[in-house]
């Protein structure tokens, strides 16, 4: 009977990778939970348990509104999530198109740690997240990690690295997703790769977290293809659906003063003269008061004041430069901190978007 059971969970996974699309994986939100005879409490007995997962270690099962001692553990999407306790994982079988660019997307909450951490892997690929920052009121953040597909199979697995004095101490893992992403092109209209943010990680419906891109994200492995994460905070990624959006259907909000900054290396030719010109907005989002969002290309800066009543709009601000080598980087951070009125305790910041780099006669 086990041999038969282990069968069908190799058929489900089978299934799994064969029906992806973009969007939730399989089974993605957890709402499909282990058997009461593979329960032990909380604690999940059985690699299979988890329908469309492969588990690995201390996993638990949670249900939104059960304690953990005096705090109450929440699931702001859906009833249902796992927690990963040390050394724990979880992982399931993709089908991908070799060669192309994925972006994966997760929402986790941590319950124990000041420090935790994950582990996101898609093999060679993988990226050690940083997750101790909590930029929402609720305690869960959305975040999305980019990797090349090298074969037509892959397991994708998230992994806690932690070592806690509990070892069911862990963050919670829910609404795991993925995209495709094409490399976006230059264009005689753009120096920049996409400058206007369109190409990005999935934003999950029905949420009003955005998805953060974390610190230290570079060009070959971001998840907003063509730019680099160079902070030690993350930045935060936005659609039109969730927030208000200056141009399109995305943009990026600076979340983290001048510790939340994204940058691109754009070619360029020594001795010519070009305009960077970009939109500097709000996402609607109750993010009031006085922003400043600074912009670098190359030796040059320019920083823009935005007076922002948290209920969308948006300027355009523009800096003209003369390029000092074949390369030059762009790079946007925000000047200041900033808190939403409306809770006081979510990190918020100024929205750029419409980013264009061309060049120009010089007078």
């Amino acid at each position: 009977m086990r041999g038969v059971t282990f069968s069908f969970v190799l058929l489900l996974l089978s299934a799994t990778a064969l029906s992806f699309r973009d969007g939730l994986l399989p089974n993605g939100d957890f709402e499909l939970g282990p058997k009461q005879s593979d329960m032990n409490g909380t604690q999940v007995i059985g690699k299979f348990a988890v329908p469309m997962w492969e588990i690995s270690g201390f996993v638990e099962y949670i249900k939104s509104g059960q304690k953990q001692g005096d705090m109450l553990l929440v699931v702001p999407k859906g009833a249902f999530a796992v927690r990963l306790g040390n050394e724990a994982s979880i992982k399931q079988t993709v089908k991908l198109i070799k060669g192309m660019f994925y972006a994966v997307t997760f929402c986790a909450a941590r319950t124990c740690a000041q420090e935790e951490r994950l582990n996101i892997s898609v093999h060679p690929e993988w990226s050690m997240l940083p997750i101790q920052t909590v930029y929402s009121s609720n305690g869960w953040d959305c975040y999305a990690w980019g990797f090349e597909a090298m074969s037509q199979y892959a397991d994708l697995l998230i992994h806690n690295p932690g070592v806690e004095e509990d070892p069911a101490c862990g963050p919670l893992i829910d609404s795991v997703a993925m995209r495709a992403l094409p490399r976006p092109r230059r264009t005689n209209k753009n120096i920049l790769i996409n400058g206007g943010f369109e190409r990005g990680p999935l934003v999950l419906r029905n949420t009003s977290s955005g998805v953060l891109i974390p610190p230290m994200i570079e060009d070959r492995h971001s998840p907003l293809p063509g730019w680099i994460v160079e902070s030690l905070k993350a930045v935060k990624y936005i659609d039109s659906d969730h927030f208000s959006v200056p141009q399109k259907k995305r943009a990026v909000e600076l979340v983290a003063g001048k510790e939340s900054a994204i940058a691109q290396v754009a070619r360029t030719v020594e001795g010519m003269s070009y305009v960077l010109s970009f939109l500097v907005g709000d996402a609607s989002n109750s993010c009031e008061g006085s922003m400043v969002v600074e912009a670098f290309a190359g030796r040059e800066t320019i920083k823009v004041p935005y007076q922002s009543k948290g209920k969308g709009g948006f300027k355009r601000a523009a800096l003209r430069f003369k390029a000092v080598a074949n390369h030059t980087r762009i790079m946007f951070l925000s000047t200041f901190y900033s808190m939403r009125t409306d809770d006081f305790s979510s990190l918020c910041g100024p929205v750029v978007d419409d980013v264009k780099l061309l060049s120009v006669r010089s007078p």
